[in-house]
């Protein structure tokens, strides 16, 4: 990367800066800030295709425009901008602009072949290579003007007229457009649509887009030296001895993630002289000009009304197909990267970011940015971040496991339970079952172990603040990606109304209070009685939920006694694993199954509420799938938790469902491995299915479009090669994103951190899967953006919108749900009631489970009379879990004082772990500013820094105009 610091001082001598501006950048140097885009000098390090494709003259004159090109980066932010080929834009009539829109005729247009060789004569020693964008159908026919977008329309399409209205409106919005018929299908036709320099400047200026300032291309850490001392020096020294991160990627290999020295401002075409603009056709980078021709498609009127606008609207009445940006030629190249560089930034995306083979590198999120917009790539940063603190949230949970694991055979309560020969249980029916003896579920204690063990409590506290830690960081690396892509003073425009919304309430109308304008509007009463309905179906859909859950819960009391008193020996002395996983297994297909329509009964009632604009409907609606899927997914999990077994009662007076079914109860070691085994299983195959869906699906339908073009034979002109074909026909063959958005991706992993954070303490291993399915899920996401999507609309975005606000939620619910179960759930506090009242260490003090908890088996287990449940049954006692007096005593069957103690301790532990778990998560908060200070101050001082050489660059350019001028001359501060 070229840096500036050397010329510095000419460039002052030659134009004469104020002094105070030089005398603060001699005395601090600051830090250079990664904003937005790239000076031109950042452009040399670019790979050789790369570069070639990205300086390539647009200019009828190309040995003028690349000499010209030379010269600014030995010179470098300080020229004026060359032409452009868009400045003879007057000299050139496209075809459809002299012809009538035809529907029928079109077809017949000739295909020329593309410029696909460009002479380059800056240095001697230059070789002519063949620019893979033109050969690739990135530009007009006529080789230069670059395509910005794509409109795809059918010509047996009724709506003509409209089309044609359409039409004429961009070019006069200063479009130029070109038509071009599909290689693969003869009733498709696409428009090539073409912003030229004017209009974008234009539309540049309306939207405040910050670009390149040109006055500023230093370094502005002012604390490189002030703490450059000898310690910091020392520092660097041993870091630079020390071996390279594997993880971080090359910056030779990603040159677009090299920082750049440039500032950056909003727009002005009256201060174009301000800016860095070195080559009109690079200065605009492609997202850039996609979103402005965006902007332009939707205020663009194809009728007379006010409500008659806006590309979104001709897809609604299939006047239009598709609209997309196109991808920047092919993903794949014959050449190895390293050698002969990148073709082209998606190119370069599939290389450093989607293939499987760089699964541990960082993703290049600038690059991303700069590809797919700001608000995809706030989703990768987030999704990276999320999973960056996965990495400790694992571990952690990990040494739990397998500190269970190491004492599991050492364990008191799995020894007394497997060496319990003589211990004889009460039979789980009353008919057919007989009784069965306790050592017989010594594999079912000894797992239990694995999960309920001294760690539970630690590791829930851990992953409580773990919760907060990442919340409040993002804050901190969400606020520095908006510092460097320029999006800390954007304000979201004022979005424009749904067509549905529109058309219901056209004839209500009131003054926007922020444009001035009369616009339609939905009455209070109005807005009221559907949110009312829309409210009435979301409980009506969790009703639903419950129902489906209570047939699970009736499916495993049938199980449980089918499984109980079968004759195969392996069933029957396993009938809690048997009836568990049958259980969970049926469960996973009822979620799944109710998944697909619960998104239709959303999408459904989303629309019944109306609302005003797209990220309203785009919230509404993911706050109901949300509540939908969360629902469906924790319910049975809950009633696992805090129901199994509570209610089941004792032998002779068991609670039945039914008067036939009698209530599941927990193994004598706990219920916490049930709650376990579901978790494991539906965290494991959702997130199976969940990445066949993503990545499976897509590949399917891609693969049966193809073998239907290969059937129809092209449909036109036979294309024996998929390479041969221009890239709008190769975007059209793709899948177009989610109609929803980012909505499912959110969706999937807002799901997994409610796994991962409400009922971590009953499965320390979640975080792990959590893990292994993010890496996992980076590359899927990122190979089905790159190569399997059409290129979405590079929006932009400040934060990750509605979903932080639920994973605030999620964290909240998980210190609650997660106190529960270490209380009701695990026999953590019915163990530790024992070793300190009951147990052999009572007087002596805690010293360590294996004696402390001796005989704790015996104490958890009451005694029955079995004669009382008229059972012919050799043995005259049997033994359940619960806290009751033996039948022999003067009060049988009632609560002994040890329940009353366990069910205090219980409370009171609720109560401590939340207020001690809320006030160190509050703390914490309270610490973590959600800005770091060095990002303010840096903020701060590169406004100062701003306005100051805005003034400077105002004197400037005053001086240059007296001395043109040769007198005076006043000039007014635009």
């Amino acid at each position: 990367m070229v840096h500036h610091s050397g010329s510095i001082q000419s460039f002052k001598q030659q134009k004469g800066m104020h002094t105070s501006i030089s005398e603060i950048l001699k005395e601090k140097s600051l830090k250079p800030s990664r904003r937005s885009l790239p000076c031109l000098a950042q452009s040399q390090t670019h790979p050789i295709n790369l570069n070639h494709f990205l300086s390539v003259p647009l200019t009828p004159e190309p040995k003028a425009e690349v000499q010209g090109l030379s010269q600014s980066i030995s010179n470098s932010c300080s020229l004026l901008p060359p032409q452009s080929a868009d400045d003879g834009k007057d000299q050139y009539v496209e075809e459809s602009e002299v012809t009538p829109c035809e529907t029928r005729a079109e077809e017949t247009f000739p295909l020329q072949k593309p410029v696909t060789r460009v002479r380059s004569e800056a240095r001697p020693n230059s070789i002519q290579r063949k620019n893979p964008a033109r050969s690739s159908g990135l530009f007009f026919r006529e080789g230069r003007k670059r395509i910005d977008y794509i409109l795809v329309y059918k010509k047996s399409s009724p709506q003509v007229e409209k089309r044609c209205t359409f039409e004429k409106n961009l070019r006069a919005e200063g479009l130029m457009l070109e038509k071009e018929p599909s290689l693969t299908n003869n009733d498709i036709m696409f428009v090539k649509v073409h912003a030229p320099w004017d209009t974008l400047c234009k539309y540049a200026e309306q939207m405040n887009i910050r670009m390149p300032f040109r006055k500023k291309c230093y370094f502005t850490d002012w604390k490189s030296k002030t703490l450059g001392s000898r310690f910091h020096l020392r520092c660097r020294q041993i870091k630079s001895w020390l071996p390279r991160n594997p993880m971080k990627l090359d910056k030779e290999a990603l040159p677009d993630l090299e920082e750049t020295d440039c500032y950056t401002a909003p727009f002005s075409r009256a201060r174009m002289h301000h800016f860095t603009i070195n080559n009109r056709g690079t200065f605009f980078s492609n997202s850039t000009r996609s979103r402005i021709v965006h902007h332009v498609l939707q205020r663009t009127k194809y009728e007379e009304g006010k409500s008659k606008m806006g590309i979104n609207r001709l897809l609604g009445n299939n006047t239009y197909e598709a609209a997309f940006p196109p991808h920047e030629g092919g993903y794949k190249s014959r050449h190895p990267i390293k050698t002969h560089g990148a073709q082209n930034h998606r190119h370069l995306l599939y290389e450093r970011w989607a293939r499987w083979g760089i699964w541990y590198k960082y993703q290049p999120l600038d690059l991303i940015r700069r590809y797919f917009g700001e608000k995809i790539g706030l989703y990768f940063a987030w999704l990276g971040w999320y999973t960056g603190m996965l990495i400790p949230a694992a571990l952690v949970g990990v040494f739990v496991f397998l500190y269970g694991l190491f004492t599991m055979d050492s364990s008191q309560v799995s020894k007394e339970i497997c060496e319990a020969n003589t211990t004889i249980m009460c039979p789980m029916c009353e008919d057919t079952c007989e009784p069965w003896k306790l050592s017989d579920s010594c594999v079912y204690a000894k797992v239990t172990h694995l999960f309920d063990n001294g760690g539970t409590v630690f590791f829930a506290i851990f992953m409580a603040i773990w919760a907060t830690v990442f919340l409040e960081f993002w804050k901190r690396r969400r606020a520095e990606l908006t510092y460097d892509w320029d999006l800390i003073d954007w304000e979201e425009e004022e979005e424009e109304l749904r067509p549905q919304f529109e058309a219901k309430y056209s004839r209500v109308e009131r003054v926007n209070p922020i444009s001035g304008k009369p616009e339609p509007f939905q009455p209070f009463s109005d807005k009221l009685s559907r949110l009312m309905v829309s409210v009435s179906g979301i409980f009506f859909m969790i009703s639903l939920v419950l129902t489906a859950v209570f047939a699970v819960v009736v499916f495993r009391l049938i199980a449980m006694e089918k499984f109980a008193s079968l004759n195969w020996y392996f069933v029957k002395k396993n009938w809690q694993f048997a009836t568990s996983g049958t259980g969970v297994c049926i469960n996973f297909m009822i979620i799944m199954s109710l998944n697909v329509v619960y998104e239709k009964v959303a999408y459904l009632l989303t629309n019944l509420e109306h609302p005003r604009t797209d990220s309203e409907w785009e919230n509404s609606f993911s706050l109901k799938m949300f509540l939908f899927q969360f629902v469906n997914l924790n319910s049975s999990t809950f009633y696992i938790a805090f129901f199994l077994g509570r209610f089941a009662g004792r032998p002779g007076k068991y609670n039945k469902l039914f008067n036939r079914w009698r209530l599941e109860e927990c193994h004598p070691s706990g219920c916490l491995i049930d709650l376990c085994l579901q978790m494991g299983v539906i965290m494991f195959f959702k997130q199976i299915w969940n990445n066949f869906m993503e990545l499976g699906y897509p590949l399917l339908q891609n693969w049966w479009s193809r073998r239907k073009m290969k059937k129809r034979g092209g449909g036109g002109p036979n294309v024996e090669n998929k390479a041969q074909l221009p890239q709008w026909d190769k975007d059209w063959n793709l899948q177009p994103m989610n109609a929803h958005g980012l909505v499912d991706e959110y969706l999937e992993m807002v799901l997994q951190f409610g796994f991962t954070t409400i009922f971590v303490a009953a499965f320390p291993l979640a975080p792990l899967l959590a893990l292994l399915n993010n890496i996992i899920e980076i590359r899927l996401d990122a190979y089905k953006f790159v190569t399997q999507w059409r290129r979405p609309m590079p929006a932009r975005a400040t934060d990750i919108g509605i979903w932080h606000g639920i994973l605030e939620g999620i964290g909240v619910l998980a210190v609650i749900t997660n106190a529960f179960v270490i209380a009701i759930t695990s026999d953590y506090i019915p163990r530790f009631v024992y070793a300190f009242k009951y147990g052999p260490c009572r007087d002596k003090g805690y010293h360590h489970d294996d004696e402390c908890l001796q005989g704790y088996m015996n104490s958890s287990l009451s005694v029955f009379d079995i004669k009382e449940m008229k059972n012919d049954s050799q043995f005259r006692y049997c033994r359940y879990r619960d806290y009751r007096a033996p039948p022999w005593s003067s009060g049988p069957y009632e609560f002994t004082l040890q329940f009353w103690h366990v069910l205090a301790a219980r409370l009171a532990f609720i109560i401590v772990f939340e207020h001690l778990v809320y006030g160190i998560k509050s703390f914490i908060a309270y610490l973590i500013p959600d800005m770091p200070k060095d990002l303010c101050d840096r903020m701060r001082r590169e406004k100062y820094l701003m306005q100051e050489m805005m003034y400077e660059a105002e004197l400037e350019h005053l001086q240059k105009e007296r001395k043109k001028n040769g007198r005076r001359y006043h000039h007014e501060w635009p």
